[in-house]
């Protein structure tokens, strides 16, 4: 980062301008959480009094739909930092908060949500990775992530569910890239999205105290966090879905061949779900029942497929050859990446299917 950035208009020229090295590399990955924090993203939707900007969660989902029009691999390690900090604010932990929030707000430190294996025990899919193990005061954890992003190597934060040996419910805890026992392994080798600090977490004898506890119920504590980790989320499918379609709207070839009357079906689809969404974020009715915000998710994964294919059919055989393609391979991989972020469509569609037969 050599250009000082002093506005989030600097921040966004700056992910402009790296966009590609993102996606094909890890040459620019440890500047992104630097970026953002300098231009103040992470305090968008967090209490003044917490040092925040203020505003709502639905301000933050706008904020990484901002990102993502111009970077997906930004939108997504924006999406794990601010994430990692909606669970310190949901958090009773104070003591916590007040040690960590303001370097994860500043972007002196890099937070990650290794909470996609917890979402998928609570749906019955798969067990928790993290055994903890009664150890004087508090734990001692042994397991393994396979897969978290923002890992940003000059410093850590990740959030995790762990099980108890000793009987106790579930908890959620916060460890250290500082912390003895915790390893992290090499970037996975990513089709895009490269510059994300993706990788894989050894956690072995690691100590956990009472400092470290971010909630001692994560059965209570997901479902009010969820609406929070799947909302910021979709800002990535929002932002990624109208850079196309104004990728399709710019090109010429979109009005002689009739495609504007489907971009615009699309474009109002997408506003509509972008409102459904935040409306639902703002009055809280996602925390008790999830199924329409899966909805959401879903409808707005399908809604990016459909713009990079109209961004497809309005380049022609420009988007294949290498000196005409522009941004749009890189989109068409980013987009790749939507269907598959936990939770995944798959997932969603199986938890809807199993909660209508619970109903039934």
């Amino acid at each position: 980062m050599t250009t000082p950035i002093r506005s989030q208009d600097d921040a966004l020229a700056w992910v402009s301008a790296h966009a590609g090295s993102l996606n094909a590399g890890a040459t620019d990955a440890d500047a992104v959480i630097p970026v953002l924090g300098a231009a103040g993203f992470f305090r968008i939707g967090v209490p003044e009094a917490q040092g925040g900007s203020g505003g709502s969660t639905a301000d933050a989902i706008e904020a990484i739909a901002r990102v993502a029009e111009r970077s997906l691999t930004a939108a997504f390690v924006f999406w794990g930092q601010r994430t990692f900090i909606e669970y310190l604010l949901h958090s009773p932990n104070a003591t916590l908060r007040a040690h960590r929030l303001p370097a994860l707000l500043a972007g002196e430190l890099a937070g990650a949500t290794g909470l996609s294996n917890a979402m998928k025990f609570l749906s019955g899919i798969e067990s928790l990775s993290i055994s903890a193990t009664p150890a004087g005061p508090g734990w001692r954890l042994d397991g393994h992530l396979p897969w978290v992003t923002n890992l940003r190597r000059p410093g850590f934060g990740v959030a995790a569910a762990v099980q108890p040996t000793g009987g106790e419910p579930p908890a959620i805890v916060a460890f250290f890239d500082d912390t003895p026992g915790i390893h992290r392994s090499a970037d996975l080798e990513l089709l895009a999205l490269c510059g994300s600090n993706t990788a894989a977490i050894d956690i072995r004898g690691v100590a956990s105290g009472p400092e470290h506890l971010i909630h001692a119920d994560a059965r209570s504590f997901i479902p009010t966090v969820r609406p929070g980790f799947l909302g910021l989320q979709c800002g990535m499918a929002i932002g990624l879905a109208r850079a196309s379609l104004a990728a399709s709207r710019a090109s010429g070839s979109a009005a002689r061949s009739g495609l504007l009357p489907r971009v615009e079906r699309v474009d109002a689809e997408l506003a509509e779900a972008v409102a459904e969404l935040k409306a639902g974020v703002l009055d809280g009715r996602f925390a008790p029942q999830a199924a329409p915000l899966f909805h959401i998710r879903i409808r707005l994964a399908a809604l990016v497929r459909e713009a990079v294919d109209l961004e497809l059919d309005a380049t022609g055989g420009r988007a294949y050859l290498v000196a005409t393609t522009g941004d749009f391979a890189r989109r068409w991989l980013e987009a790749a990446f939507v269907p598959v972020v936990t939770p995944s469509l798959t997932q969603l569609h199986g938890e809807l299917a199993r909660q209508a037969a619970l109903a039934a």
